[in-house]
């Protein structure tokens, strides 16, 4: 698992063209790599805003209890989970156009690797300052739009030409399902302790 995420974040191109021989599953990127990527955000945000709490200036923290932050992060953990296949099942809606349209089960793989530095950008929230966090969402955001346009060629074999257009309105679906998640995400643990 990780050698993938190792080689998508230091060498993307060869990294898709070697996940797309290796003829992976949906069930195999979710158990072994979805499952334990989307745990590092949730985790992540589970001990920060439990322990520090989120910090907005000169504010005091706003910590969450433990319980709440328990049904919190099952919550977000399966918000990620089902983001992934949603921006994949969008990526394979508007690959059907394509003379080599990929298969559903193709574009979720896609977009589950595209995913991977989002998740990693989860780290930061262990401490959650929020422009850290904002900061490191952006370039989490960025390495998966690199991602995105470098990959689409190779793993979904859609021609470099084609694939701009392509990989430009995949980005900004995508983006609008990340803002989506975001503001629940924010909601959720934000303003957790008011909810429950």
């Amino acid at each position: 698992m990780f050698n993938h995420v190792w080689g998508l974040l230091a060498h993307p191109g060869r990294e898709f063209q070697q996940i797309s021989q290796e003829k992976e599953t949906v069930s195999h990127l979710y158990t072994r790599n979805l499952l334990v990527l989307a745990a590092v955000p949730v985790v992540c945000s589970f001990i920060g805003t439990t322990q520090f709490g989120w910090m907005v200036g000169d504010e005091p923290p706003v910590k969450v209890s433990l319980f709440t932050a328990a049904y919190i992060a099952i919550i977000f953990y399966g918000m990620l989970l089902a983001a992934v296949a949603v921006v994949g099942r969008i990526i394979h809606l508007m690959a059907r156009r394509y003379a080599q349209s990929p298969s559903l089960e193709r574009c979720i793989i896609f977009a589950g690797y595209t995913a991977t530095p989002m998740f990693l950008s989860g780290l930061v929230a262990v401490y959650p300052l929020v422009w850290l966090c904002l900061l490191a969402g952006i370039i989490g955001l960025c390495y998966c739009a690199y991602l995105l346009y470098s990959g689409i060629p190779t793993f979904l074999n859609i021609d470099r030409s084609e694939g701009f257009i392509f990989s430009s309105s995949t980005l900004a679906l995508g983006i609008l399902v990340l803002e989506a998640l975001l503001a629940i995400t924010v909601l959720m643990w934000g303003y957790g302790s008011h909810f429950w």
